[in-house]
């Protein structure tokens, strides 16, 4: 079987923000360290993590659309070619597209059908809307309306719908569904699901696990601003076949395994614990967890874990 493209690869990804301390005196505030992601055509993954892991962040550093303090490590590759940033400008809204998690990113001053449509008004743009707007429910009328008259789960659906209207070649969902009811959910997960099937890679950022694993084909865990699994949708079949601590401690939180959870909290940039930032959580840290831990290959999946096997 021929191996699929990739259309995005990032490796070792950093996002660090610069920060004043008492008056004068700057610091770098280190938010996202030595993060890998690859996504292939035709393929599904799906970013999760609690809240403040970085998954935001990830999306953000993709599309170029960091604030001005932000400082970017790391290699991008799409399609093979470095991602500059002036390749990011050009590409985003186009080759490149941002569902975001945000209803802010809808222009206030403009209405909904020119808008999602970029300003085109040929019958098949028209016809393509009016399409796309009736699978989620949203009435023609809509389209002659600004944001602040919708409501936010409308607004929701308006923002899916950028997705759909154009021919991607890579998809970056960020938290794409949150406020809506459940079998809009299942409606909008298809449609990327859709999308990628079709060819496109689709990068699905979201903290709902087991909505992930429905459609994904590959899941990426996220801890404390750093990549900790990348596993196959099968591996979460069972807990013994996943490799991180943490990957099974979201295994068991899940509410077919009974909502387990684990004492302690996610550390906080300022006070990241040296070697692996799970350690302070993990019931197997030994001493080699305190020093440097390499992202490795390890039963068809990779895990950033010395003690994982």
């Amino acid at each position: 079987m021929k191996e699929k493209r990739e259309i995005l690869k990032i490796e070792g990804m950093n996002i660090s923000f610069k920060q004043y301390e008492g008056g004068f005196s700057k610091t770098n505030l280190d938010v996202i360290r030595d993060l890998d992601v690859t996504v292939h055509e035709g393929e599904m993954v799906a970013v999760v993590g609690s809240s403040g892991s970085g998954k935001s962040l990830l999306a953000h550093g993709i599309l170029g659309i960091l604030p001005y303090n932000a400082s970017l490590g790391g290699r991008i590759l799409y399609q093979g070619e470095e991602l500059t940033q002036e390749k990011k400008e050009s590409l985003r809204g186009n080759e490149i597209v941002l569902v975001p998690q945000s209803v802010a990113f809808l222009d206030p001053l403009m209405k909904i059908g020119p808008q999602i449509r970029k300003g085109k008004k040929d019958p098949e743009s028209m016809a393509k809307l009016d399409g796309i707007f009736q699978g989620y429910h949203l009435k023609k009328e809509v389209q002659e309306l600004y944001p602040f008259e919708l409501s936010g789960g409308m607004n929701r659906r308006v923002l899916v719908s950028t997705a759909m209207m154009g021919e991607p070649r890579l998809v970056i969902a960020d938290e794409p569904t949150p406020g809506l009811h459940m079998k809009m959910v299942r409606r909008v997960m298809e449609h990327f699901r859709e999308l990628a099937d079709k060819g496109a890679g689709v990068l699905l950022i979201t903290h709902d696990l087991e909505q992930a694993l429905e459609v994904a084909d590959r899941v990426v865990v996220f801890y404390a601003g750093t990549t900790v699994e990348d596993a196959s949708v099968s591996d979460f079949e069972r807990e013994e076949t996943l490799r991180h601590p943490y990957s099974k401690a979201l295994f068991r939180a899940m509410p077919r395994n009974g909502f387990q959870f684990i004492p302690g909290t996610q550390p906080y940039a300022k006070e990241m614990p040296e070697g692996c930032p799970f350690a302070p959580r993990c019931g197997q840290c030994r001493e080699n967890c305190r020093k440097e831990i390499p992202f490795r290959e390890l039963r068809g999946g990779k895990v950033r874990c010395v003690n994982a096997v």
